[in-house]
C-alpha cells in the first residue's frame, strides 16, 4: 500500500476499503477536516446495509472524505446525507447529462441504472457528533460487471469516452466541500427541497417490497429524518432498510 499524494488527498495502491482506512485515522486522531482517501484498488469495499462494492483496479472512484461533525446536532444526519448526495449528483451529472438522479436515500442513477453509491459512517463521543466518513464509489471507465449486480451503468458506457479516474477523484472531492461550506448558510427545508426535485421517480409509481410484501405507490419525497414518503390508498413513511425496490 503505497501513498502518492499530499496529506490532503492521499492517493493508495490498494486498500481494503477506504472507509476502514480514515476511520482508523479518526480513531487514531490524524483526521482532518476534508481529508481524501482515494483508492486505486479496494479488496472489501463498503456498500449499504453491509453489502460489497465491487470495482475493477483503476478503473472507478472509490473515495472516503473526512469531515468534522462537531458543529451538527445528531439530529442532522440526513441533511448531511442531502448535500453530499446532491454534490455527487452534481458532478455525475456534468458528465452524464440531465438524466442522473438520487435513489433514495443516496445511490446515484443514471436513468434506470446504477451508476455510483454514498455511505456515511459517522463517529460519536458522549451526546456530540464528532466526525463523518463519507465514502463515495462512481463507475468510471468499467465496462464489464459482476453478474449479482442488477444494473450498473459507468461513465463510459454513458459517454463512450475514457476518463482519468484520479483528476474525476479530485473534482468530485472539490465538489463535496463546496457543498459542504453552505452548511452554514443553507437551511435544511431549502437543500431538502432540491434533494427532492433530483429524487428518482419522483410522483412516479414503483413496486416496493416491505418483508414478504410485494406493493405499488407513489414517490412523494423524504422527510426531514430521512424518511421515505409514498402514497397509495394513503401516505406511508418507511424508514431506511424497511423496503426494497423491486426492478
Amino acid at each position: 500500500m503505497t501513498i502518492q499524494s499530499a496529506s490532503f488527498f492521499k492517493i493508495l495502491d490498494s486498500v481494503d476499503s477506504t472507509n476502514n482506512y480514515a476511520m482508523a485515522m479518526v480513531r487514531e486522531g490524524m483526521a482532518k477536516h476534508g481529508m481524501a482517501i482515494v483508492a486505486k484498488e479496494q479488496t472489501a469495499g463498503k456498500g449499504q446495509r453491509g453489502k460489497s462494492w465491487q470495482m475493477r483496479p483503476g478503473q472507478s472512484i472509490a473515495m472516503s472524505i473526512i469531515l468534522k461533525t462537531d458543529k451538527l446536532r445528531t439530529d442532522q444526519q440526513f441533511y448531511l446525507n442531502m448535500l453530499i448526495a446532491l454534490a455527487a449528483n452534481d458532478f455525475l451529472k456534468k458528465y452524464a447529462g440531465k438524466e442522473t438522479t438520487i435513489k433514495w436515500p443516496n445511490d446515484l442513477y443514471w436513468r434506470d441504472r446504477k451508476a455510483g453509491g454514498i455511505l456515511i459512517e459517522t463517529v460519536f463521543k458522549g451526546t456530540g457528533w464528532k466526525w463523518a466518513v463519507v465514502g463515495i464509489g462512481i463507475n468510471v471507465n468499467q465496462n464489464r460487471f459482476h453478474k449479482s449486480l442488477p444494473n450498473p451503468v459507468s461513465l463510459q458506457q454513458i459517454t463512450g469516452k475514457e476518463y482519468d479516474v484520479i483528476v474525476l477523484a479530485e473534482e468530485l472531492h472539490t465538489a463535496v466541500m463546496k457543498r459542504i461550506e453552505m452548511i452554514a448558510v443553507t437551511a435544511a427545508d431549502k437543500v431538502k427541497k432540491e434533494y427532492t426535485r433530483h429524487l428518482y421517480k419522483m410522483d412516479t409509481i414503483v413496486k416496493l417490497k416491505k418483508a414478504s410484501a410485494v406493493f405499488k405507490t407513489t414517490i412523494k419525497g423524504v422527510t426531514e429524518q430521512g424518511q421515505l414518503i409514498t402514497a397509495d390508498t394513503m401516505e406511508r413513511h418507511f424508514d431506511f432498510g424497511e423496503v426494497e425496490w423491486v426492478i
